[in-house]
């Protein structure tokens, strides 16, 4: 099997998500270290142009977004589960919670607060990523992202009310992982996060719980080698395209994918798989080969090219 490549930079709250996958799941990984802003001139070959991180690479095969990143390391290795006790679809779920309504003021306030820190560069960028921030707005918004920084804060406190070591119950899972990973964010960007979260009891001896899990056994690995690992490698099997999907595309089609919220850069190919869950095109970048991208269909919307 092909090792895992986490393409990722070490600030990103989402690689936080699956470095603390790799933990739950005691896996070795390489670690190839990408730009926090564009270009990612090494990236770019394998993704078409996708610019969230993380990134996981298999091989020839590519992985786009933690919410198909993970399904994809459960099934590759499925013990220990992230999805104990018939918990996948829930924890999944909560995702759609996690990503925006917890997430988004968290990364306000990381802006917001630091903003006189933050190099040019970087501010820049963000302005033309992150569509969701008003950055005119961002410092007298203070207030308001505390407010409702807070609310999500108390939900988690409320997840653990009973008593429970994790948000499922007894055995930690993707739902935890959804909802440590803003509380990871606040720590390491929010200079009063101590302050922020003393009202909170469980859910503070549950962040030490998670902290505690570690990140699996990493080693580093140079963007080059990674392309080169990919030219290499040939692309796992298609799935094939469900003949009843609402979209009407048959494999071979010509189709752009397009994250819905924000980063919405699109990225072109050959249909190779259409499911209820996934998405993936073929492509044939001369610094990489013939790589085959996957998107989870959750928030990408599907156009022909």
């Amino acid at each position: 099997m092909s090792e895992l490549i986490l393409h990722h930079h070490d600030p990103s709250p989402f690689a936080e998500k699956i470095r603390l996958v790799f933990g739950i799941k005691r896996l070795p990984w390489r670690s190839v270290q990408i730009p926090m802003v564009m270009p990612r001139p090494d990236l770019m070959p394998l993704t078409g142009g996708y610019r969230k991180v993380p990134v996981l690479q298999v091989g020839a095969d590519i992985y786009c977004d933690t919410r198909l990143i993970v399904r994809e390391l459960e099934r590759r290795f499925p013990e220990p589960t992230v999805f104990p006790a018939g918990g996948e679809g829930l924890a999944l779920a909560l995702g759609s919670w996690s990503d925006r309504s917890f997430f988004d003021p968290g990364a306000g306030l990381a802006m917001g607060l630091n903003v006189s820190m933050i190099p040019r560069e970087v501010i820049e960028d963000r302005k033309g990523f992150f569509n969701f921030m008003d950055f005119e707005r961002l410092e007298t918004d203070t207030p308001h992202l505390f407010t409702q920084f807070r609310a999500n804060l108390a939900l988690v406190e409320r997840m653990l009310a009973d008593g429970r070591p994790h948000v499922l119950g007894e055995a930690v899972s993707w739902a935890d992982v959804n909802a440590f990973f803003p509380v990871w964010m606040a720590r390491g960007n929010i200079g009063s996060a101590a302050a922020l979260l003393e009202p909170f009891p469980r859910l503070r001896a549950w962040e030490q719980r998670m902290a505690a899990i570690g990140q699996g056994e990493r080693t580093e690995l140079y963007s080059h080698e990674a392309l080169a690992i990919a030219r290499a490698a040939n692309p796992s099997p298609a799935e094939g395209v469900d003949p009843a999907d609402p979209l009407g595309l048959a494999a071979g089609d010509r189709i752009s994918v397009t994250p819905d919220d924000y980063g919405r850069i699109p990225v072109e190919g050959e249909l190779v798989t259409l499911t209820v869950d996934e998405v993936a095109i073929r492509r044939e970048p001369p610094e990489a080969g013939d790589v085959v991208v996957h998107f989870p269909r959750l928030g990408y919307r599907i156009e022909r090219a």
